[in-house]
């Protein structure tokens, strides 16, 4: 079966959750279940390199029939062979391979090359994970400025001028429903950089600091957008967001809300343990959706 000679159209960031899509190939799975790629996905995939974002739930419908979508990964395709998910052996966006949006079905699915289907995303997950992802870039900036205090050494910048400590720091980052959690290290490398750990030693006071910041730029309603290069899955895209201290642009592959205005309030708890050469730091962001009119 031939396989796609182009990375597959994503629409998620723009916020797409049901599209029109044709059948490009379907192959077996290890596991016993179906891949299926499409020509064009509402689906957001997990990225192995860096998997902050879990993939999108949903189904397949093909006329009278329907397939759920149980899981949503990345494969990369080269000639004749679809490597799928941790069995990749090269990153997206190497050269002279091919990355396609790879819907993992159950072993009955019938579907073959050349079918139309309707591919539609589970919206509350998907809202869910939007609303917790874009919570998690703003809690990071806000956490930038609330320890801008701390830095006694000019270091890298985030785009709102305030000095990198996410950037600079995070060792990990998950987005949940509604919600995420991102863990830091503060070792040697980063005092040696200037930074005073002891800034960390209240967390409550740290915590009303970021969630002061929060509200406000809450408050603004400030639109979203994810700005990208092309359609395909493994252009750049970029979070943007236009703040009171600039506009602000991060790396993301992720699905976000379109607004602040869909925002609620932002509770962030911080979580502080010794590590081994340092500190280890944790914060814990949730949102309170406001409730439907």
């Amino acid at each position: 079966m031939t396989l796609p000679d182009s990375d597959t159209i994503v629409l998620f960031p723009d916020g797409t959750v049901s599209a029109d899509a044709v059948v490009l190939h379907v192959q077996p799975l290890p596991d016993g279940r179906v891949g299926v790629v499409l020509d064009r996905t509402p689906f957001h995939p997990l990225d192995l390199a860096w998997p902050d974002q879990g993939p999108d739930r949903g189904v397949l419908v093909a006329g009278d029939d329907e397939w759920p979508v149980l899981d949503v990964l990345i494969g990369a395709a080269q000639g004749e062979e679809l490597a799928v998910g941790d069995a990749m052996p090269v990153r997206p966006g190497t050269e002279g391979w091919t990355f396609a949006v790879v819907h993992v079905t159950p072993s009955d699915t019938e579907l073959t090359a050349g079918t139309a289907v309707r591919a539609a995303v589970d919206t509350d997950l998907r809202t869910a994970l939007s609303v917790g992802h874009t919570a998690c870039h703003l809690a990071s900036l806000a956490l930038d400025h609330a320890l801008a205090g701390a830095w006694s050494k000019p270091v890298p910048t985030d785009d709102l001028g305030a000095p990198a400590f996410d950037r600079l720091a995070v060792d990990r980052s998950v987005i949940r429903r509604y919600g995420s959690e991102d863990t830091y290290r503060v070792g040697r490398s980063l005092r040696k950089q200037g930074f005073d750990p002891s800034a960390l030693d209240d967390t409550e006071v740290l915590s009303a600091r970021v969630e002061a910041t929060l509200r406000d730029w809450i408050g603004t309603g400030a639109p979203v957008r994810i700005d990208r290069v092309d359609q395909g899955l493994t252009g750049r895209r970029t979070w943007v967001c236009a703040l009171p201290d600039g506009e602000a642009r991060i790396p993301c592959g992720g699905t976000h809300v379109a607004s602040l205005a869909e925002l609620g309030p932002i509770s962030v708890r911080f979580v502080t343990e010794p590590q081994k050469g340092g500190l280890g730091l944790t914060m814990t962001t949730r949102v309170t959706p406001e409730p439907s009119n």
